[in-house]
């Protein structure tokens, strides 16, 4: 099956952290993390319409800069979820420039600062200079961020001396189509079938009419099928990608029993494995991760693969070790 997120690192293993999440068929992106963003195709920057901050370190945080010079003068809202204090972040940053030309632009940030008790929300609009807003906060933080047709994403708090946010971003179960039945049925493909998957996906009523193309010697043609009828003949459901972010975070007994939940099952796990384990005192002095480390969780939480990042530079010469010994560790495969 095709998934719909199409995850890339943006900077290497060495470089700073983050996560360009591309989602098939739509015009749409998600980033995890905005280290330098400067290498990135602006035309990929302007997909993005959600933005997840681990923590504001500034290899994690520097990017803010980039992108807002990249989304600037577009019409578009621009959604942030970050730890506490990101609201106070982003309206510092917006703080350093001068707004005196932006009248009419109707680009906004909207920033989401997830503490344990709640969501606070505070939306920036680029026409008002940028002055802050503060919206009703969200219900009570219970692990879910995003609940959104295609995807949820849920988050965690880890420990990194600071506050430290994972993430974990969920396809919507899949509507799969059976291209047999519909030639049973005589039904074309087309178009159709996305509006029809998106009543399935939302949970319509089963007495909707759905008006389906089919060929026909006199051109075309339609058949009148109940949404319910047509659905139980031509729809398959299956699970969808589950993917996780963790990077900057202790090796603790409560941070690994975090994150093995939030990773449970995953097929992709993206986490740093900032030392080797010969380093394994100075990657606890500095809150990180050992390769090894990030293999354990890995193992432990039954992902299907491992893909780590994040490498201090003092490995430039010996990268590979780095693989090995996080493959050692997960016991499956590690990239």
């Amino acid at each position: 099956m095709t998934n719909l997120f199409q995850p890339r690192l943006l900077n290497g293993v060495f470089g700073d952290p983050g996560l360009f999440v591309r989602l098939r068929w739509e015009r749409r992106a998600l980033l995890l993390d905005l280290g330098d963003l400067t290498a990135q195709p602006p035309g990929e920057l302007l997909k993005v319409t959600d933005v997840f901050i681990t923590h504001t370190h500034i290899d994690h945080f520097i990017g803010f800069d980039h992108l807002l010079r990249i989304v600037l003068g577009r019409g578009q809202t621009i959604r942030f979820f970050g730890p506490p204090g990101i609201i106070a972040n982003v309206e510092g940053k917006l703080a350093g420039y001068t707004w005196n030309l932006v009248e009419g632009y109707t680009l906004a940030f909207e920033v989401h600062e997830v503490s344990l008790e709640k969501i606070a929300v505070a939306r920036f609009p680029c026409g008002t200079r940028f002055e802050r807003i503060d919206l009703p906060p969200s219900s009570p933080f219970a692990g879910l961020l995003v609940d959104d047709p295609l995807f949820r994403v849920e988050a965690v708090h880890l420990d990194h001396k600071i506050a430290c946010v994972a993430f974990a971003l969920a396809e919507a179960e899949r509507i799969n189509i059976d291209p047999e039945q519909l030639k049973r049925l005589a039904l074309d493909t087309g178009p159709w079938l996305t509006e029809f998957k998106r009543l399935v996906r939302s949970g319509a009523s089963d007495d909707i009419v759905v008006r389906a193309p089919c060929g026909s010697e006199t051109g075309m043609a339609f058949q009148e099928w109940r949404l319910g009828d047509l659905r139980d003949r031509i729809v398959m459901i299956t699970n969808g990608q589950r993917l996780v972010y963790v990077t900057d975070t202790l090796y603790s007994d409560e941070n690994r029993q975090k994150i093995v939940a939030l990773a449970r099952d995953a097929d992709l796990l993206f986490c740093e494995a900032m030392y080797l384990e010969q380093d394994r005192d100075y990657a606890t002095e500095r809150h990180h991760l050992t390769a090894r480390q990030a293999g354990l969780l890995a193992r432990e939480a039954h992902v299907k693969e491992l893909v780590i990042f994040h490498f201090s530079q003092r490995y430039q010469e010996c990268s590979a070790a780095i693989y090995q010994e996080a493959a050692e560790a997960f016991g499956g495969l590690v990239r």
